[in-house]
């Protein structure tokens, strides 16, 4: 790769064919080993790769390769990173960001799309694609009063769901997220088929006002516990100990789960934290902002007294985000009050599609087989 790009810059004078050459020989981005080179085509002041891994410049320039219209970028990306990124194009003082064009490969978010590159040694996992011999479950809407308004859920019902058995519960932040971008009705279809969790009833909840209600506010606190929990109960034959129900979110959704487990000790006992928004005093009010102040306020309650809510729980963050401090900061305190903890990292950022990676970890340890399972 760095003979080819030489090569353009030795050639002197403007030689699109010789560029197209170059393009057509290659798969963007190029991954070597550690190395990958992004590349660009086209008229231009400036070019960057804008990327989200925490401790690198968020914008790093391209450099024009000789007197050609192709830009090129070479970086180190350890092994089995997987980077989310846009290019932005500058060009008669407009700035621009857009997909790179050479790279067919795609993230979806609710916030938009990236492009996506995957270093040697990151794979996607098989089982986050649908599996023809997994029976799949099924998902119905439910409306649940609240003093607040009414409420729905779509709750997951495995397959062969049965009124003979009783079932584990999971309530999961931001649900219709996860089923997007998360790909998570598959991976429960896929995991369930291959017995590596239960079949499970999951309540898929979607907030009308995220960032005030996953914010440790105890309405919310109030209505997982008092009144999901209980209506679901009702409902679908679930097993009725905390033992079988569990919490679930990411990023302020994480935040949302242990704050209600924490406000209501004793009714959820596994949580499985991703990406949690953790900010606290030292780091939270220099860094974040004042919509982390409801954040920083529980978090900093928490790590005084945190109590025992819930018997396990699950932690995952990418190395490439902001809040990779906040979630080490908390095994340890975790540990000390004797619940089971477990914490995995990849090198990734703040994703779904990190999110979706950890799944099958996460799941499979706090729901481990199909021993949950109980016959009336």
């Amino acid at each position: 790769m760095t003979l080819a790009i030489d090569a353009l810059r030795r050639g002197g004078a403007v030689d699109p064919a010789a560029v197209q050459a170059f393009l057509d020989g290659h798969a963007f981005p190029v991954v070597e080993d550690t190395r990958v080179t992004f590349a660009y085509r086209g008229a231009a002041d400036a070019v960057r790769l804008r990327h989200w891994i925490y401790g690198l410049p968020s914008s790093m320039p391209l450099e024009r390769v000789g007197r050609t219209d192709l830009w090129c970028l070479v970086i180190e990306l350890p092994h089995g990173s997987r980077l989310e990124y846009k290019l932005e194009i500058e060009a008669g003082g407009q700035r621009t960001l857009i997909m790179d064009p050479l790279n067919p490969l795609v993230s979806h978010a609710p916030m938009g799309s990236n492009s996506v590159c995957h270093a040697t040694g990151y794979e996607t996992p098989e089982w986050v694609a649908r599996d023809d011999e997994a029976r799949p479950g099924e998902l119905e809407d439910v409306s649940i009063l609240d003093p607040a308004g009414e409420r729905r859920v779509t709750v997951y019902l495995p397959a062969r769901f049965r009124r003979s058995r009783r079932y584990p519960l999971l309530v999961v932040h931001d649900g219709e997220d996860y089923l997007r971008f998360a790909a998570l009705k598959t991976v429960l279809d896929n995991l369930i088929h291959r017995l590596e969790i239960p079949s499970m009833v999951v309540a898929l909840t979607q907030s009308p006002d995220r960032l005030r209600e996953y914010a440790d506010d105890p309405a919310h606190a109030r209505f997982l516990a008092e009144r999901l929990v209980p209506h679901l109960e009702r409902r679908y034959p679930l097993v009725a100990e905390s033992s079988g129900r569990g919490l679930m979110g990411a990023s302020f959704g994480a935040v949302a789960s242990l704050s209600a487990a924490w406000r209501h000790p004793g009714r959820f006992g596994r949580l499985l934290l991703q990406s949690g928004s953790f900010a606290f005093t030292d780091i939270g009010e220099q860094r974040r902002g004042p919509l982390f102040d409801p954040v920083v306020k529980f978090v900093n309650a928490f790590r005084a007294e945190p109590g025992n809510p819930a018997d396990r729980i699950f932690m995952s963050c990418g190395m490439y985000e902001s809040l990779i401090y906040e979630n080490r900061s908390m095994v340890p305190l975790l540990q000390a009050t004797g619940m089971e903890i477990r914490y995995a990292e990849a090198r990734d950022g703040h994703n779904w599609e990190s999110w979706r990676d950890r799944l099958r970890e996460g799941l499979s340890w706090l729901f481990p087989g199909p021993l949950w399972l109980v016959y009336e």
